[in-house]
């Protein structure tokens, strides 16, 4: 009995010292995990800053091209339609037909009015009917081509490198060669109004009958509206029967020869980028894949206020409790080789990574990153 009450009365003992001993060991235990936080947040905050330099990311990205209001230079009833919604078309093809019967015979009737003032002459006027119409094309060609032109300089002056080099040369030639065409043809008419005689090109009438005749050719060339380039139709909802007024946007073509992406990086992502720098990037209609591209140009300007009165690009801040860095635009590149042609869509968003040094490690954990990011795309 002596010794059960002995027992008895140390046990609380044992139990006081097992539980101060215990506790020291909880205390070391929320320390360890406390400096294992500590130290992983260390390291990712040293990672971001290192990253936002040499690896900067961005999620505000976009498919961006060529779109073209597709538009009639005459007035007139929509006979032939060889476009539907969404439907490919390569350039030169025929989209809409307009009636030509108005304009055949206004061309007649311009012809009749040559022959008509060439008579009081006692000239032939086929010469002059020839070079006149041959002058009508080359003046019809030259409009297409600077039109064409003119689109590429605009494209150009708002996002400098979004066309190759190969694209603008071709454009260019194409304008020159229009130049050629019209004067060589004007050329040829001067010299069909002098084999008229001495007063055949001073007569009023005989001046005024060519022009009208150039403008009836013009007219006629003018009612069969043609894919200035190739790409898809947009925004189409017109039928026989439609009246198509000058200038009047009948279609919308989007051009597949000439697409980029726009991906808007932060102030401080630019210090050590430069133009010809690796990316990859990925699509959401493209998940699982990475596609490697590389910088085309970069942007030195936006717009800061809401008075844009150089029509800088406008960049959209996210607003948040801390002001978001300015960003600026930069311009990736896709071939026309490219398997993207094929399933991009313009205003497509996408996932941007520069790479602007060799550094292996931040390279790894970047490409690592939008490899994530890729796969995410199936449950977005």
């Amino acid at each position: 009995m002596e010794t059960s009450k002995s027992g008895e009365e140390k046990s609380p003992k044992h139990n006081t010292q097992d539980s101060q001993e215990e506790e020291p060991k909880g205390k070391s235990s929320i320390k360890q995990v406390t400096y294992i936080v500590l130290g992983v947040s260390v390291l990712f905050f040293i990672w971001y800053i290192f990253s936002e330099r040499y690896t900067p990311y961005t999620d505000q990205a976009r498919v961006n091209g060529l779109i073209t209001p597709i538009t009639s230079r005459v007035s007139g009833n929509v006979v032939s339609l060889n476009i539907d919604l969404h439907s490919e078309v390569k350039l030169g093809d025929t989209l809409i037909q307009l009636d030509r019967k108005p304009f055949e015979i206004a061309l007649k009737k311009a012809e009749a009015n040559i022959d008509k003032a060439t008579q009081s002459v006692a000239a032939s006027s086929s010469s002059v009917k020839s070079a006149a119409g041959r002058l009508g094309v080359a003046k019809a060609q030259l409009d297409r081509a600077q039109r064409n032109w003119d689109r590429v300089q605009k494209v150009l002056k708002d996002n400098a490198g979004a066309l190759s080099a190969a694209d603008k040369d071709q454009s260019e030639t194409a304008l020159i060669q229009a130049l050629e065409q019209v004067s060589s043809a004007e050329a040829n008419l001067e010299r069909a109004k002098q084999s008229l005689g001495d007063s055949g090109p001073g007569n009023p009438n005989i001046r005024g009958a060519i022009q009208d005749f150039e403008k009836a050719k013009l007219d006629l060339e003018f009612a069969t509206i043609v894919a200035p380039s190739s790409g898809v139709i947009e925004s189409f909802d017109i039928d026989l029967g439609y009246y198509a007024s000058v200038g009047q946007p009948l279609t919308t073509l989007i051009s597949d020869t000439n697409i980029w992406i726009q991906a808007d990086m932060k102030e401080n992502n630019l210090s050590r980028m430069h133009v010809g720098d690796k990316v990859k990037f990925t699509f959401d209609i493209a998940p699982g894949k990475v596609f490697i591209g590389k910088v085309s140009s970069l942007g030195h300007g936006v717009a800061a206020d809401a008075a844009n009165k150089g029509g800088l690009p406008s960049i959209d801040s996210k607003n948040s409790w801390l002001r978001d860095p300015q960003r600026f635009p930069i311009i990736i590149g896709i071939d026309d080789s490219h398997e993207l042609r094929r399933i991009i869509r313009i205003g497509g968003q996408a996932d941007v990574v520069v790479f602007t040094s060799n550094n292996a490690l931040l390279n790894a954990i970047a490409s690592l990153r939008i490899r994530l990011n890729s796969w995410l795309s199936y449950v977005r």
